[in-house]
């Protein structure tokens, strides 16, 4: 009986004394060190960290905005310049302000970039969006054919030169689309107390601003255009600026984030990217000269850190 038990033991010594050999074997043909301390191997090994490379984010962001951000040229020039940095892929919607809000509220965007002041907060109260930023400015004016039917040249405020067509039965061509600009619009026609709907002067075209302005164009007509669009499509149009220069046609552009907390899928990573990119000096420092070269004036002009042009 101890013999039989001896030899056990010695076997089992030889068994242990081969597995460490083994064991040491290993860990000078790896090529992947354990992690150091690991309690796998019990023995202190060094730890080989990766090289730090820069990276870029990946993915889809869905940028619903107004169609003057896009009609002015502006974001053809943005867009590619924060996908370049940062790896994004943009997809832009531009409809009218109020069509982007209701859109994002219903999270089908992660980020709104609008101008539409009171639809804005209405989003912001209903909780739908957060981190509301200014970004720039610009002004509407109304423009119309060069003859000025209306007589609205001479006007001294909005509220004149708006009394001034609707008393002369003046073509008139409205987007009627629910966007800022035509937010803005009934806001002028409801200061007023004048019903411009169903008038045979009134028309709708159900469009954005720069296929408005080719209507009001082939029809002599007047409209109301933000500043930036008109201008940038300056070269095709036989319109011109009316009047202008009232502060009741500020025309203002603000950020809006996506709730991440009410509209879990959006990308709000992505969304406060953009948020901080087009607020950024280097960026506001480019919004102000944007256009200057073929409009010979700035199509916008930048707000970010402004309180006074809130709105």
């Amino acid at each position: 009986m101890l013999t039989r038990r001896w030899v056990l033991a010695v076997a089992a010594i030889a068994l242990i004394v081969a597995s460490a050999a083994c064991g040491s074997d290993g860990n000078k043909s790896s090529k992947t060190p354990t992690a150091s301390g690991s309690a796998a191997s019990g023995v202190a090994r060094p730890t080989v960290e990766p090289p730090i490379v820069p990276t870029k984010a990946s993915g889809n962001l869905i940028l619903a905005t107004t169609t003057s951000t896009q009609d002015s040229g502006l974001l053809d020039v943005l867009v590619p310049m924060f996908e370049k940095e940062t790896g994004y892929t943009v997809k832009t919607v531009a409809v009218g302000s109020g069509q982007a809000i209701e859109q994002a509220s219903r999270g089908d965007a992660d980020v709104v970039l609008v101008h539409s002041p009171d639809a804005e907060k209405k989003m912001i109260e209903a909780g739908d969006g957060v981190e509301r930023a200014l970004v720039m400015h610009n002004d509407f004016i109304i423009v119309g054919p060069k003859a000025d039917p209306a007589a609205i040249a001479s006007a001294k405020l909005t509220s004149a030169a708006m009394t001034a067509i609707s008393a002369t039965g003046a073509a008139f061509i409205s987007r009627g689309d629910n966007s800022g600009t035509n937010a803005l619009e009934l806001k002028l026609w409801k200061a007023i107390s004048i019903t411009p709907k169903g008038q045979g002067w009134y028309s709708e075209s159900g469009q954005g601003m720069g296929a408005t302005l080719q209507i009001a164009n082939q029809t002599d007509a007047y409209t109301i255009s933000d500043r930036g669009t008109y201008l940038a499509q300056k070269k095709n149009l036989d319109l011109v600026i009316l009047f202008q220069g009232d502060k009741a046609l500020l025309n203002v552009y603000h950020v809006i984030v996506v709730n991440p907390v009410k509209h879990s899928n959006t990308n709000v990573i992505g969304a406060r990217a953009f948020a901080s990119f087009i607020v950024r000096p280097d960026i506001q420092k480019f919004i102000s000269s944007f256009g200057v070269d073929k409009a010979g004036e700035p199509l916008f002009f930048p707000d970010a850190g402004n309180p006074e042009s809130a709105g």
